[in-house]
C-alpha cells in the first residue's frame, strides 16, 4: 500500500483536533483484509520510516476522516424534500406509502445502490440505517455495503400496529425475521444488525417484549429507534403506555436501553430521561436538519453535556433534507446557538466535527475503530478540496487558524468538497 501526504486532520480521544498542514498517514491490511491505520502524524517525523514506499500526494488537499451518520432511512431517499405539516403527516402521506414499495426486491436493490453511492459521494463511510419492515430490503442494503466493504449497521423495521397495509408487519413473524438477519448479517464483514423498532407507538407490547427478548440474547447487536421528537407523537405513545413514566422510559421497560442502543431526536426530555441516558449508556442521534424541516424542536446540548450522555450526529434523511455532513454540522451550529441564546455561545467547529466522526463513532459504540484516523482504526477517510469553490477557496484562504479553516468548510462546504472518498 502507498503511503498518504497532505494535511492530516485526527481527533484526542478527548475531542480535540489535531491537525498537521504536511501530514503521513500509512495504512496496512490486517487479517481479514481491512485497511487500519499503522501511523498518523507529521510528514518530516514520519517519512523516514517509509522509505522506498510509493507516496500518493494530495498537496493543497485535507486528508480527514469518513464520517459517521448515526441515523438515516435507505428507504425515504425519494422521499427528501416531501412538504408536510409535522412528523405524523408526513409518514402518512409520504413514508409509509413509498416504504410499501420495498416488498419488491429488484426495487429495494436499485434504491440501495443509489443510496450507497449517495452516502459515499458525501464522504460519509459508516452509517446507522432503517430499512423497511421487509426482510428484503436488508438483503438488499447489506449486499450494497458488502460489495464496497463499507461498514454499515443497519436493521428491518418492526411496525406491527397502527400502520397501513403494505408496511405493517405480524408479530410472530417480524420477531423470527430479525432472528433470521441478525444470523445472516451481523458481523459479517464490515456490517452489524440493529433491532428496529420504528417507534413505540407503531409496536405492541408483543413485538417490544420479543424485540427486548432479542436485544439481550445478541448482547453485541444494536438497537435503533426514535424517541421524543414531537409532541404529537409523545401524547400518543404515553397514550399506549400509561404505566410507563416517560416515551423514553417505554424502551427501557422492555430492555431497549442499553450500549450499542440509539435513539433519534431526544428533542423533549426532562432530566430523568437524560439520567437513564447515561445510566444505560445509550445515545442520542441528533437530527438538526430535520428537526428543523419538520418543526419539531431543538436539541439541548447543552443540557445533554451536563448530564453526561453520548450523542452524535445524523442527516436522518429523509425528513433530513441532505445526505451531507456539512449541511447537519451547520443546522447543529443554528440548533446549538437555539439552545444557547442566553450565554450568546454555540458549538465550536472543532466540537462540530467530531460529533459527526469520532464523538459519534464513540456513541455507536466504535470509539478507536471508525472516525478517525489514530494508529489502529479502520482507514475509512476523506479527501478535502478546500478550492472546490470560488467562494470557498477565497474564505478558506483567508483562514486564520483551524477553527476558522473548519468553520469555512462546514458553512460553504457540500458534496463537492469531497474529492475522494476512501474505505478501509
Amino acid at each position: 500500500m502507498p503511503i498518504y501526504r497532505s494535511a492530516l486532520l485526527r481527533f484526542t480521544p478527548e475531542g480535540a483536533a489535531i491537525f498537521e498542514e504536511d501530514g503521513l498517514l500509512a495504512t496496512e491490511a490486517d487479517a481479514q483484509g481491512t485497511q487500519r491505520v499503522l501511523a498518523a502524524g507529521s510528514w518530516s517525523a514520519l517519512s523516514g520510516q517509509y522509505a522506498g514506499r510509493e507516496v500518493m500526494h494530495w498537496p493543497g488537499r485535507i486528508i480527514a476522516p469518513g464520517f459517521v451518520d448515526l441515523h438515516i432511512h435507505y428507504p425515504q431517499t425519494d422521499v427528501i424534500g416531501s412538504p408536510a405539516d409535522g412528523l405524523l403527516p408526513w409518514l402518512e402521506n409520504y413514508t409509509f406509502p413509498h416504504e410499501s414499495r420495498f416488498s419488491d426486491s429488484a426495487y429495494a436493490a436499485e434504491v440501495a445502490r443509489f443510496f450507497v453511492d449517495e452516502l459515499l459521494r458525501n464522504g460519509v463511510t459508516s452509517a446507522v440505517t432503517f430499512c423497511t419492515s421487509h426482510p428484503g430490503s436488508v438483503d438488499a442494503l447489506m449486499h450494497e455495503a458488502q460489495s464496497r466493504h463499507m461498514r454499515m449497521i443497519a436493521g428491518k423495521v418492526l411496525q406491527d400496529r397502527h400502520s397501513p397495509d403494505g408496511v405493517r408487519d405480524a408479530t410472530e413473524q417480524s420477531l423470527i425475521d430479525t432472528e433470521t438477519l441478525i444470523q445472516r448479517w451481523h458481523g459479517k464483514d464490515r456490517l452489524g444488525y440493529a433491532i428496529t423498532p420504528r417507534f413505540a407507538p407503531t409496536s405492541t407490547d408483543a413485538q417490544l417484549r420479543g424485540a427486548g427478548e432479542l436485544a439481550a440474547k445478541y448482547p453485541d447487536v444494536w438497537i435503533q429507534s426514535h424517541v421524543a421528537e414531537n409532541r404529537d407523537e409523545i401524547r400518543w405513545a404515553r397514550e399506549l403506555f400509561p404505566a410507563s413514566r416517560s416515551y423514553l422510559s417505554i424502551y427501557d421497560d422492555f430492555g431497549l436501553m442499553r450500549e450499542r442502543a440509539l435513539y433519534a431526536h431526544c428533542i423533549h426530555f426532562d432530566d430523568a430521561d437524560r439520567a437513564l441516558m447515561r445510566e444505560r449508556r445509550t445515545a442520542a442521534a441528533v437530527c438538526p436538519t430535520s428537526n428543523l424541516f419538520l418543526s419539531s424542536g431543538y436539541f439541548d446540548f447543552a443540557k445533554a453535556d451536563e448530564a453526561g450522555f453520548l450523542y452524535g450526529l445524523a442527516s436522518d434523511v429523509g425528513g433530513g433534507t441532505s445526505f451531507s455532513p456539512f449541511h447537519t454540522m451547520l443546522a447543529a451550529y443554528y440548533v446549538g446557538r437555539e439552545g444557547h441564546a442566553k450565554q450568546g455561545q454555540s458549538l465550536s467547529p472543532q466540537a462540530l466535527w467530531w460529533q459527526h466522526t469520532a464523538g459519534a463513532a464513540r456513541a455507536a459504540g466504535l470509539d478507536g475503530i471508525v472516525g478517525n484516523l489514530q494508529p489502529g482504526c479502520e482507514a475509512d477517510f476523506v479527501v478535502l478540496n478546500p478550492q472546490a469553490t470560488p467562494l470557498l477557496a477565497r474564505r478558506t484562504a483567508q483562514a486564520r487558524d483551524l477553527d476558522e479553516l473548519l468553520f469555512a468548510m462546514i458553512v460553504l462546504g457540500d458534496d463537492r468538497l469531497i474529492e475522494r472518498t476512501q474505505l478501509a
